[in-house]
């Protein structure tokens, strides 16, 4: 579905309604074919289906992306730290926000890379959200190791693809023939 600015919406998820998920609704509400529509990924849309559309350059452009942004976060940190130290708090406050960003960033990391082949429980994820953000670098970094392999999330995006289009064409086999003209056992 999109909006009146004509923008396709990202946060339909998984949960769309019967004619959205058999493909049935276009952006401007009117019913078209039927079979389920891939779910568009962040940067790549749906071009992860076919792998066209520039997907390779997309994937080099996330790679990139997420590593110049992560290498720039730790510059900006080191900044920080080093206004710790001018302020002269001490080694152990340095010491503890140094293990505070490496351990909210390697959980990040994990979290990040698993919400790749799995969705996440929206209320866990709301729990995590501070621990997330201190960690941003873990998962610009989960970004960028994934993009080696895939577009991040196309695993979960593609199996949920499948499941919905194998769904689709077993209801769609099942109701061949107009019930209608059903000849009746008298």
């Amino acid at each position: 579905m999109s909006d009146e600015t004509g923008t396709p919406d990202t946060t339909a998820g998984p949960a769309r309604s019967a004619a959205e998920a058999d493909g049935a609704v276009q952006s401007d509400g009117q019913v078209q074919g039927s079979g389920p529509r891939p779910e568009p990924l962040r940067f790549f849309g749906t071009s992860w289906v076919h792998h066209d559309n520039g997907y390779a350059a997309r994937r080099a452009g996330v790679a990139v992306g997420s590593l110049a942004a992560a290498a720039g976060s730790c510059l900006v940190l080191r900044f920080a730290f080093d206004g710790i130290r001018i302020a002269g708090t001490g080694s152990f406050v340095t010491v503890l926000v140094v293990a505070m960003f490496a351990i909210c960033s390697a959980l990040a990391f994990r979290n990040t890379w698993e919400g790749f082949g799995k969705r996440h429980d929206p209320q866990r994820q709301a729990s995590l959200r501070g621990l997330l953000a201190i960690g941003f670098v873990g998962s610009l970094l989960a970004y960028f190791f994934r993009s080696f392999t895939e577009a991040p999330g196309e695993k979960l995006h593609r199996e949920e693809y499948e499941t919905a289009r194998e769904a689709h064409e077993r209801r769609a086999t099942r109701r061949t023939g107009n019930p209608s003209k059903k000849k009746r056992r008298g």
